[in-house]
């Protein structure tokens, strides 16, 4: 650092966008960091293709004056869900499913280090280094756009769930590591840099809002939001990113008292803390310099400002040569950034290795997944149709199956948002996958006939006489706040094909693939035989045909209340008037 100008350290305060990252701008501006955003990645774009493009990019880095290698970022939230062919997981709120008993202490921590290690392959396997995961808020209020970001409403399960996932994705921090708040990453081929965000309160916003506000006092923010970012810090985490919502009025991003007093100084994280996308923009709309002293100094030390970045760097570069930001705070920022990069081996080993291609979407990854879906899905309700016993499982051999609904045969659907695009895709093309009703084809016995139909008339289905129905419903996929929903209904015509399908076959099972509980309400719930919580599964859909035909037993758990009214908004276990639908932790084997 001694040897650094102002503009070299300021170059690595910041973070651009790929498509503006010419080598001269890395050489003029020596910046040291980029996020590829996903809805930019060509269809296709091959691993090797990847490295390629990352390995060119490195190489502009390593020849500034002082050859600081660059950190490629990118979101990697339930799989290396924006590169084509890799394995996509389910969502945290179905891995915060995957229980064993009812009771607090039933999680399944080593399923998710296990999701972990393979996302960190597959991101290496691209040339990624580093991964804006995980996601650890606690989300309070399923009208949140984000909710199917995290773990469950439980502080406690989204705890334990970041402890396993960023000892996943960054390695196990040895047990003498050096002192407590140091970043930890292992060096070697296999491992990422993790992201703890969104800092913090995210999850607790008044009635659910995308970056709105959090009005809570200090005792809920630090007793039921703060938790997981102390487990993330006592285990290495490298970076921590803050939250565009506010804390009782107050932008995340300009709250010293929180970003420095309590997450630097008391919880003595010493990774660097990272802003969101153009985050620092949105501090004060029409005063951008009282934006970036607000920002930089409550302490953000990476800035992501993927297309104004020279504007950032002329308005700070000014602010420090006036004395407006002391160069203490920038040379806290840079050591904090550098501390991780030297922790990573990114000096050491800066460019990809184009032999972990075959890490991408591999066998093992996708047999994890399926295993992951199993472990996620709940089962709601499993009535006795009164001719062969529960509706649940099904018959593989001699029977008659119409399969209906929107997202039976659509991979973009059960996936959901932040996959392949920000706000997810509609269809099977998106990425390469298994579909619910190709999985259920390719499950049952030839002498069994399985016929598919998106929404069956009436007559269809009477004509048919089919021994059982599946209808896969849901949301159709959205991400951040394009998904705040004030009515939490089951999407038309997905509640249309239950009524018209359960009410005409004799046992009518029906798949819920969303991002969160939804409405049921009782003369809708009275025509379902059999209730299953999908959430959203990822690319393995024959992981749900597994549990439908009984070659696994249903284990999952909901990791959040499902709430009967709207109205009730929020509820949440521990409550005092605690009267849900279905219990926090409930689940039918």
């Amino acid at each position: 650092m001694e040897r650094m100008s102002l503009s070299e350290k300021i170059g690595q305060m910041t973070q651009i966008d790929r498509s503006r990252a010419t080598t001269d701008v890395m050489s003029n501006y020596c910046i040291g960091n980029q996020p590829k955003p996903g809805d930019r990645t060509p269809h296709n774009f091959s691993s090797r293709k990847w490295i390629m493009t990352i390995n060119k990019l490195q190489e502009a880095a390593l020849a500034t004056r002082l050859g600081i290698p660059m950190l490629y970022a990118i979101d990697a939230v339930h799989g290396h869900n924006y590169a084509y062919r890799s394995t996509i997981f389910p969502h945290n709120v179905g891995l915060g499913a995957t229980r064993k008993k009812k009771t607090f202490d039933f999680r399944d921590p080593q399923l998710v280090k296990r999701i972990g290690a393979a996302t960190a392959l597959e991101a290496r396997a691209t040339g990624v280094r580093y991964v804006f995961s995980p996601t650890i808020a606690v989300c309070r209020d399923p009208r949140w756009g984000r909710c199917y970001e995290s773990y469950s409403e439980d502080p406690a399960l989204v705890k334990l769930m970041t402890e396993t996932m960023i000892a996943g994705l960054e390695g196990d921090i040895p047990p003498n590591y050096s002192i407590k708040g140091v970043p930890f990453v292992e060096t070697g081929q296999t491992k990422v840099a993790a992201c703890a965000k969104h800092f913090v309160g995210d999850g607790g916003t008044s009635g659910g809002v995308d970056r709105g506000n959090a009005e809570m006092p200090w005792k809920e923010l630090a007793t039921v939001h703060l938790p997981p970012y102390s487990t993330a810090i006592l285990k290495g985490v490298a970076s921590v990113m803050l939250s565009y919502s506010s804390w009782n009025g107050q932008k995340m991003h300009a709250n010293r008292r929180l970003v420095t007093g309590l997450l630097k100084t008391r919880l003595k994280f010493r990774g660097f803390v990272i802003s969101d996308f153009d985050g620092i923009d949105k501090i004060k709309d029409a005063n951008y310099s009282y934006s970036v002293e607000a920002g930089i100094s409550a302490g953000i030390d990476m800035v992501m400002t993927p297309y104004e970045f020279r504007k950032f760097i002329r308005t700070l570069t000014y602010q420090v040569e006036k004395g407006i930001i002391p160069m203490t705070r920038i040379d806290d920022a840079v050591a904090r950034i550098l501390r991780v990069k030297f922790t990573m081996g990114l000096f050491e080993n800066p460019y990809a290795d184009v032999e972990m291609g075959s890490q991408l979407g591999s066998e093992e990854h996708r047999e994890l997944a399926r295993e992951a879906v199993r472990k996620s899905l709940v089962l709601l309700k499993n009535d006795d149709t009164g001719r062969r016993g529960p509706s649940l499982p099904l018959p593989k051999y001699g029977a008659k199956i119409l399969v209906a609904g929107t997202h039976a045969n659509n991979l973009g659907y059960q996936c959901g948002g932040w996959t392949m695009q920000w706000q997810g895709q509609s269809g099977n093309n998106i990425t390469q996958g298994t579909t619910i009703l190709s999985a259920i084809a390719s499950t049952v016995d030839p002498s069994t006939e399985v016929l598919y139909s998106v929404d069956p008339s009436a007559e269809l289905i009477e004509l048919g006489n089919f021994s059982h129905a599946i209808v896969v419903v849901g949301e159709v996929p959205y991400a951040e706040f394009d998904g705040d929903n004030g009515n939490l209904t089951i999407p038309e015509p997905g509640l249309t094909t239950i009524s018209n399908v359960c009410d005409r076959v004799v046992s009518c099972v029906v798949v819920l693939v969303s991002g969160r509980p939804l409405v049921l309400e009782p003369h809708l719930l009275s025509k379902i035989h059999a209730l299953v919580a999908a959430w959203l599964p990822g690319t393995e859909g024959q992981g749900v045909a597994d549990l439908l035909f009984g070659d696994w037993p249903f284990t999952g758990r909901l990791p959040r209340t499902w709430f009967k009214r709207v109205v009730l908004l929020p509820i949440n276990v521990g409550d005092r008037n605690y009267l849900p639908l279905f219990p926090f932790g409930f689940g039918l084997t």
